[in-house]
């Protein structure tokens, strides 16, 4: 039985829910009273239920989805404004104990260069991330307990904390591993990270034990209720996503929603993150053999609708995106991109040879940090390397409430304006600084509050005189 507050995976994600909530919107996909209804609901931007999104997914009416598009682009302006952050994957290890078919990871593989960053490595490499400006990381690792238990994470993150170079610092170190126990949550808790993520991958259990058939992975339950075990060790920021391509993307996309909604039942705080990548080419990995792809419309009409029935939760797109597609979705919901990212362990500090092979997939855009925070102010937004949030313990019900409540731009706005400050004034090219500069300029006006308005203005123009790291 379907029940959003079950502990019990197949309660909280139950397929005969998904099934039966398919069905319904495949009804009333031409219900125009219906569809006009819901979108009227998601424009008081409360978000919707996974039945409600579902209609809207099967809903092909040209008129109605340009309505969702501009309805979608409202919200993010409302919750997140003209801000986009931007981090950087770092990959510490490829060794791994699964057999996940669409990775190249899979222990099975062969002919891929297995690598494990030392502490000497990871110095170098974070070292190289900081000369680029940023300030945000995401650590991914394979699933392997001898080459890379905890106690190798924590360490990892001990390290990447403590490396100041010139201006440089990591402010946030998000963590991207495989589903673990309570017990080491709380030790992640206590090693200071921010978003713990975890992808589903597919929410299809009969498809994601075929998927995974073998290994710790294989395990759908404790997988998919991995999110709740990090929250009881106290991590209150998590964040989801699947593969699109691997399942029906119209299953998945409620499996998602469903997962949300579950959080939000039981924790009181939903996923402060949700990312939405597809499969790509890898290795020993050809996409097209997975028969559930989904084009660039239906992946921005996914976007839109993420945006409109979750309008509070950040919404991820990595550099698996062409250039051209990150742009489309931008305005759709997205609020968080990767730049200048490397798939490989290692290659920040020194790029791989043609010999050596230790990408997880493969990436489509390959533009250099700068060349992207360009190109993000030319289209009108607001490049932020902002993590005041997590440094001033707005985590949780605590960022929640500030978010749903839009009290979170009083203090988001002239952070993202102060951080991209920074990196104008340290890495930014000439070009970069240029029009940043005048960004800063006219946006700085758009802070209402005068108190706060002033005390920014003194931040930045302090940071022209050496200063670095203010925040509200």
């Amino acid at each position: 039985m379907y029940n959003s507050k079950s502990m019990n995976a197949e309660s909280f994600i139950s397929h005969e829910e998904i099934l039966d909530t398919l069905e319904y919107a495949n009804k009333n996909k031409n219900n125009l009273n219906l569809i006009n209804t819901i979108l009227e609901k998601a424009s008081k931007e409360k978000g919707l239920t996974h039945r409600e999104a579902a209609v809207l997914l099967t809903c092909e009416d040209k008129e109605i989805i340009n309505k969702l598009y501009l309805l979608a682009e409202k919200i993010k302006i409302n919750y997140y404004g003209k801000r986009i952050v931007i981090f950087a994957p770092l990959y510490l290890s490829n060794y791994c104990v699964n057999k996940c078919v669409y990775c190249p990871y899979h222990i099975q593989n062969k002919h891929i260069t297995r690598k494990k960053l030392t502490q000497e490595e990871i110095v170098r490499e974070v070292t190289a991330l900081q000369d680029m400006g940023h300030k945000r990381l995401a650590l991914e690792a394979g699933e392997d307990p001898v080459n890379n238990p905890i106690s190798y994470i924590l360490e990892c993150i001990n390290t990447i904390y403590n490396i100041k170079h010139k201006n440089g610092a990591i402010r946030r170190v998000n963590v991207n591993i495989a589903a673990t126990t309570t017990e080491n949550y709380e030790k992640l808790k206590r090693a200071g990270i921010g978003t713990y993520i975890l992808f589903q991958e597919t929410y299809y259990k009969d498809s994601y034990e075929k998927l995974h058939p073998a290994g710790p992975k294989h395990n759908y339950a404790y997988h998919t209720e991995a999110m709740d075990r990090a929250m009881a060790g106290g991590i209150d920021d998590v964040g989801l996503g699947v593969l699109f391509g691997l399942e029906r993307y119209a299953y998945d996309f409620v499996g998602l929603l469903m997962h949300a909604e579950h959080l939000e039942a039981v924790h009181g705080v939903g996923p402060h993150t949700i990312s939405v990548p597809r499969i790509k080419r890898a290795d020993d990995i050809d996409p097209s053999a997975f028969d559930n792809g989904i084009d660039d419309d239906t992946f921005a009409k996914i976007c839109a609708l993420i945006r409109i029935s979750v309008p509070y939760t950040g919404m991820i797109i990595s550099t698996r995106e062409s250039q051209a597609v990150r742009r489309r979705v931008l305005r759709l919901g997205i609020s968080q991109v990767s730049g200048a990212s490397r798939t490989s362990v290692g290659g920040y500090y020194q790029p791989e040879s043609e010999e050596e092979n230790t990408s997880q997939f493969d990436v489509s855009d390959n533009r250099t940090l700068d060349e992207v925070v360009n190109w993000l102010m030319r289209l009108g937004y607001i490049p932020s390397f902002c993590t005041a949030c997590y440094r001033e313990g707005r985590t949780g019900d605590r960022f929640m409430s500030l978010c749903k409540s839009g009290q979170i731009q009083n203090c988001c706005h002239p952070n993202a304006l102060m951080t991209l400050k920074e990196y104008l004034e340290d890495y930014a090219s000439p070009d970069t600084q240029k029009i940043g500069k005048m960004i800063i300029q006219n946006e700085i006006k758009n802070i209402p509050n005068e108190k706060v308005r002033a005390i920014a203005e003194a931040h930045l123009n302090d940071m022209e005189h050496g200063k670095r790291d203010f925040r509200f």
